[in-house]
């Protein structure tokens, strides 16, 4: 990849973008090949069909698309260390289409959602182990616990002793 990035194939501008699967892709281009050794004399309508279906192809294999890939993929990655921009990146998404397909599918923010799936994530560690509030805070992504244990109190209404308390009490 960094001789790519070296000739301007990739950068910043052009992300490489995680597939499922390449097969479709892969055996569209292989009809191109064909057509272009055979000497088709329709090879640029031929061609440019395939290309299109290649481009389908690619789009409907990318990592985190569907209606809940996005979500899905936000998810399995809430406890990173991370800005939201290179959750973006990782999907291979814009910043800006992020934010509109998260808003969309649940009416916040990448950072509210990746924050209430941290939150819970805290809510079943503090209600399902005996970790103490430091360990939660650090697995679910906030090397701070003071910080963890704020933002905790202010979303929950209570701070992650009491809230544990209320759940073996």
């Amino acid at each position: 990849m960094a001789t790519y990035t070296e000739l301007g194939f990739l950068g910043d501008g052009r992300p490489v973008t995680p597939l499922t699967t390449s097969e479709p892709a892969v055996r569209a281009i292989g009809r191109i090949v064909q057509a272009c050794r055979r000497g088709s004399p329709y090879l640029e309508v031929e061609t440019s069909a395939v290309v299109h279906e290649v481009l389908v192809a690619l789009r409907h294999a990318r990592v985190g698309e569907g209606p809940d890939g996005v979500l899905e993929t936000l998810a399995r990655d809430a406890c990173l260390p991370i800005p939201v921009a290179e959750h973006a990146r990782r999907l291979g998404l814009p910043l800006a289409e992020l934010r509109r397909r998260v808003r969309r599918l649940t009416g916040c923010s990448p950072k509210d959602y990746v924050l209430t799936v941290r939150l819970n994530q805290a809510k079943d560690l503090l209600a399902g182990t005996d970790l103490p509030v430091a360990a939660v805070a650090r697995r679910v992504g906030y090397d701070d616990p003071a910080y963890f244990t704020r933002l905790f109190t202010r979303r929950t209404g209570m701070p992650p002793g009491e809230f544990r308390a209320q759940r073996f009490g």
